[in-house]
């Protein structure tokens, strides 16, 4: 049997297996940020996985910037996520909430009424988003957050964690890439800061480790994660020394004894992030991005990591595990879905038939 079915403890976290539902944004939220009924039974379909990463969620009205994406800052989205995690933890599943505050990466129509778009400093986001409203727009220029305003970030954050374990989720993990908030206070191109949340790469990592200190003081560090790709350039991020900048986040957060780093794949060349993490961070790996069934127990027989994550091969195999398991062909997902509202492309992938695919030896 593979090692990628034996169980591993992550902090406080006890997974079942080691493969990991990586967070995938699908807008099919409501207009009020608030989980649909599709969204439990996505979930409830996928909750065979070790562990459930559910996806990026606002921690507040500000964090919001895409089209039906969800959050966790009002009482009707804190019940919403309660029959999700429910759904999940009877299904024998474990979940997390990943946290993600989009900062800049951000347009006003995705937002509700007297939502402020912010940043690190006063710098747009050279990229567009989509809305309903009016199709494809570009980003909003963001308010640059002062000491006060980033202060009242960090609470909303050490208070969505809290709301998380309201709604039944085992923990949070804070999304550090793809150039969110995080990821723009870490970046030297979006931070112009000269305070100490600027210039320094101690310093440009000093908000991310003042949220992640905050959410494991308010729901223990046992059951707090983040997720990190060094180089991402996504959303309009330039970082000329990716490595040094995770090396500096691992090294603040070191001390608090988190449940576990997930590390994607960097897009850099020659930057390899796997290793990065082993060697600068003492946690619990979940390694992420482009594994299949035989190179993800194959890493993790190697001592890469302890679990690996997957995400485009949950979207259209609800049962993944069993089919990793069995060695039967997985199947597509259709694109034009993705990010498209209601069950078509979402809850209608079939799961495994015995009786009708072929099981290879």
């Amino acid at each position: 049997m593979s090692i990628l079915f034996e169980p591993v403890c992550l902090g406080e976290l006890q997974l079942a297996n080691r493969i990991v539902m990586a967070p995938m944004t699908r807008s099919r939220a409501d207009a009020g940020a608030v989980p649909s009924a599709d969204m439990v039974e996505y979930y409830r379909q996928r909750a065979s996985a070790g562990l459930i990463v559910a996806e990026g969620t606002a921690p507040s009205a500000s964090g919001l910037g895409y089209c039906r994406t969800p959050a966790i800052y009002t009482g009707e989205q804190i019940t919403a996520w309660r029959q999700v995690t429910r759904a999940v933890h009877d299904a024998g599943g474990r979940i997390v909430l990943q946290l993600m505050h989009v900062g800049r990466a951000a347009s006003h129509y995705n937002k509700p009424g007297g939502a402020a778009t912010v940043g690190p400093s006063a710098v747009r986001a050279r990229t567009q988003v989509f809305s309903d409203a009016v199709g494809l727009v570009d980003t909003d220029s963001p308010q640059a957050l002062t000491l006060e305003g980033i202060a009242a970030v960090i609470e909303d954050y050490r208070q969505a964690a809290l709301n998380a374990r309201e709604a039944g989720f085992d923990g949070v993990e804070l999304h550090c890439t793809s150039g969110y908030l995080p990821m723009q206070f870490m970046a030297a191109g979006s931070n112009q800061r000269t305070d100490a949340y600027g210039g320094s790469a101690s310093n440009r990592v000093r908000f991310a480790k003042e949220v992640i200190e905050a959410m494991a003081a308010a729901i223990g560090a046992g059951r707090v994660g983040f997720r990190m790709c060094p180089g991402n350039p996504y959303n309009d991020i330039d970082d000329l020394d990716p490595a040094g900048t995770a090396a500096a986040l691992c090294a603040a957060v070191a001390p608090l004894g988190l449940a576990y780093l997930h590390i994607m794949r960097s897009p850099v060349a020659g930057l390899d992030a796997f290793a990065l993490a082993r060697e600068h961070s003492a946690l619990g790996l979940i390694l992420n991005d482009g594994f299949d069934g035989a190179s993800a127990s194959a890493a993790l027989e190697a001592g890469e990591g302890a679990a690996v994550s997957f995400g485009r091969h949950f979207i259209a195999n609800p049962d993944l595990v069993e089919r990793l398991k069995r060695g039967v062909p997985l199947a597509g997902f259709d694109r034009k879905t993705l990010y498209t509202s209601g069950p078509r492309g979402y809850t209608d992938y079939p799961t495994y038939q015995a009786d009708v695919l072929e099981v290879t030896p």
